[in-house]
């Protein structure tokens, strides 16, 4: 199963970590993990390489694990574009659980 936690500081989302395989479909072959994965990596680009921001990344492959979370004292507007594509990815994330409920959960904490 794949686990999507957000965390929020009050209602700003400050970081999610995603981990975990869908289980739908072999490795490679699994739809719901492409989609996942695909999402988790255009938000990290966004966020680091179009807007130029610092969010701290992590990733461990044998974990099948990611992690982001966004820097500190942004700007208004970067604050703005960053929760838009946070809140975003959650969604899109959640609208995944909605259609594949046994294989991926989504939790804000």
């Amino acid at each position: 199963m794949i686990t999507a936690t957000f965390h929020m500081e009050e209602s700003r989302i400050v970081s999610f970590q995603v981990e975990g395989h869908s289980g739908l479909a072999s490795e490679g072959e699994d739809i719901l993990c492409a989609a996942v994965t695909s999402a988790v990596r255009l938000t990290e680009c966004a966020v680091n390489d179009v807007l130029g921001l610092e969010a701290s990344v992590k990733v461990k492959p044998e974990k099948a694990l990611i992690s982001l979370k966004l820097p500190g004292g942004l700007g208004q507007t970067n604050e703005s574009t960053c929760q838009t594509l946070m809140a975003a990815l959650m969604v899109y994330l959640t609208q995944l659980h909605e259609e594949y409920p046994e294989n991926i959960i989504v939790m804000e904490v």
